[in-house]
């Protein structure tokens, strides 16, 4: 270890003290009172505190768990259910009533809060934390385990707020480069999706609009006595199409995909895949999500899904991209029925208008929308690399910091 440093234990420089929950008989208010409580859903991912639904207790329940406050002077930590999110309470809540469901660190003379928060953010802090938590009905990490958990620390408190100072910049330059990029990121989808939007809403000469019904057919999977049952699975066979199946990329996943025998193919009546079919999700949260179900020539759907075959004046691309555009996936609002688990019927997609030109410039759209999408996914990964870069190099920066390895010059 360098000279200069130490190991301590998280007990060694803090008093570690928790929570305390609401007692018995009472709730938190959404009324402001003199006494807010802060929760561990109001702790924020870069360590402050969400003020926006900041919740509250009385005069009288404040007097019975007044001891369990929080200064903005302390770090909180979390340590039931999320574990290990920190960071620390700004002055307007100093004071205020800390949930049992997270602990503050009360720090020691000689010890710079800023250095104990950025080693919470390391890798070294989230191992030995997760090693000490208890998986029960909901992960707990027990105050006097969290005592345990050992750090390197400078003995010299500037030395600690010299290594605090470059990790600031250093973080700060970071942040703005990740803004940058996740900036970059929308820009390059939304530009697409305003593009394929665009394609829908044009009325160009020789386009038509009619209602999907009239220019598709509907098949519905066969939802009666012959429904396979997942003990009907076989290793291979028919592919047999559920949600789960449809990738973002509208394909459908062969290696996730289930099989049924010929057999039990057989017995099935209806909502069985031709070439150049779309399946189509009518359930749950993923409802409206698509696929085109080549290269498959043979297949048959679940009951979450409807097949779509267009007629001789569409093209199954050219639909695809309608379904997934902003306007075709706008249009499902109008339909769906609002429940918790929301649904649609074949019938209801049967009635979204479509305006298509003819077959022809159809396919050129499509060509021109597929180069337009690999651009986009090009940027996408370039922009997903930077921000991956941008994470490793602060994981970088926090090992050297707590190795002793940060210099000025890194």
């Amino acid at each position: 270890m360098k000279v200069g440093w130490e190991v301590k234990t998280l007990g060694d420089i803090a008093d570690v003290k928790g929570g305390k929950r609401v007692p018995r008989g009472y709730k938190l208010q959404s009324e402001p009172t003199k006494h807010p409580y802060i929760t561990v859903s109001d702790f924020t991912d870069d360590g402050t505190i969400d003020t926006s639904n900041i919740r509250y207790v009385s005069s009288e329940v404040f007097d019975q768990i007044k001891r369990y406050t929080i200064s903005s002077n302390n770090l909180y930590l979390s340590i039931a259910g999320t574990i290990g999110k920190t960071g620390y309470v700004p002055s307007e809540l100093d004071g205020a009533s800390l949930t049992e469901n997270a602990c503050k660190l009360v720090l020691r003379p000689g010890i710079d809060r800023d250095f104990i928060y950025y080693f919470t953010k390391s890798d070294d802090f989230a191992r030995q934390a997760g090693t000490n938590t208890r998986i029960a009905a909901q992960p707990k990490l027990a105050l006097e385990r969290l005592k345990t958990i050992k750090l390197p620390i400078p003995s010299s408190l500037p030395e600690q707020q010299r290594i605090v100072g470059l990790l600031d910049e250093a973080f700060e330059g970071i942040a703005t480069a990740t803004a940058n990029a996740e900036k970059n990121l929308k820009n390059a989808r939304a530009l697409f999706e305003s593009h394929l939007q665009s394609v829908f809403t044009q009325r160009g000469l020789g386009w038509e609009e009619k209602l999907l019904g009239d220019v598709c057919e509907f098949e519905n999977g066969d939802r009666g006595k012959n429904y396979p049952h997942r003990s009907e699975y076989v290793e291979s066979g028919i592919p047999w199409i559920n949600t789960g199946h449809i990738q973002r990329d509208g394909t459908l996943s062969e290696t996730e995909m289930n099989f049924i025998s010929r057999e039990k193919y057989e017995s099935l009546r209806s909502g069985k895949i031709q070439p150049g079919d779309l399946v189509y999700c009518l359930r749950g949260a993923t409802l409206g999500k698509t696929a085109l179900v080549d290269p498959l020539t043979e297949g048959a759907v679940a009951s979450s899904l409807v097949i779509l075959r267009p007629s001789s004046v569409l093209d199954s691309r050219y639909l695809y991209s309608f379904l997934t555009s902003p306007l075709g996936q706008g249009l499902i609002k109008g339909y769906e029925n609002g429940a918790a688990q929301p649904n649609l019927g074949a019938k209801s997609v049967a009635k979204y208008p479509i305006s298509f030109p003819p077959i022809a410039e159809q396919k050129q759209l499509v060509a021109k929308l597929d180069d337009l999408h690999e651009e986009t996914q090009r940027l996408e990964s370039i922009y997903q690399q930077k921000l991956a870069a941008l994470n490793a190099l602060k994981k970088s920066l926090l090992h050297q910091a707590f190795n002793g390895e940060l210099t000025g010059g890194n």
